[in-house]
């Protein structure tokens, strides 16, 4: 198995480390070509307005949704959370527009209002996930071909797949628990 990690900006580097510690196959993407040949794509955490001048800058915005609307399995993590998003409710962003979700991008405050929340997913277990979230997103609608995979304690959802798509408000790559990425692989894998 092959994964990308689009390595533009943000927190690219740590997903790399939690796919080599599963033993699986990365790529760093920076250019198109970077894309052939993919099981599946992480989308990283970042400045979400930086890493879409980006992806326009190196085109990558119109292969990744091409790819994503012919089933490439991806994972967005926070700011890649915004970027599937078929609406992001403020300015700034050009979401790849694949996944049936409505974003409201820093929707907790500021840096200095990042917490860390315990987190029930049903789909990696009983045991709670660690949820970091840092100046976090949040999904503020689904569509029908939306399933939610958590939600905060206030009913706030935090993570959702939508077939191939999986989609976090938070970074699961800044935690020791390999749960979601080896959830992600399982995907990539067919499951």
């Amino acid at each position: 198995m092959k994964i990308g990690v689009l390595a533009l900006q943000g927190a690219f580097a740590e997903h790399i480390t939690a796919l080599h510690r599963l033993e699986v196959e990365t790529v760093p993407v920076r250019l198109p070509r970077q894309l052939v040949g993919l099981d599946g794509l992480i989308i990283p955490g970042g400045e979400s307005t930086t890493i879409t001048s980006l992806m326009l800058s190196y085109n990558l915005r119109t292969e990744i949704s091409r790819l994503a609307e012919n089933g490439l399995p991806i994972l967005g993590t926070c700011a890649g959370m915004i970027l599937l998003a078929r609406e992001v409710s403020d300015d700034g962003v050009e979401p790849v527009s694949v996944m049936g979700i409505t974003v409201r991008r820093n929707a907790f405050g500021r840096q200095r209002e990042s917490f860390e929340a315990d987190l029930e997913i049903p789909v990696l277990g009983e045991k709670p996930f660690p949820g970091v979230f840092i100046r976090a997103p949040l999904i503020e609608q689904v569509t029908d071909e939306v399933e939610v995979l958590a939600r905060l304690d206030d009913n706030t959802i935090v993570a959702a797949r939508q077939g191939t798509l999986l989609a976090c408000a938070f970074h699961p790559e800044l935690t020791d628990d390999l749960r979601f990425h080896r959830y992600f692989l399982s995907i990539a894998g067919g499951e």
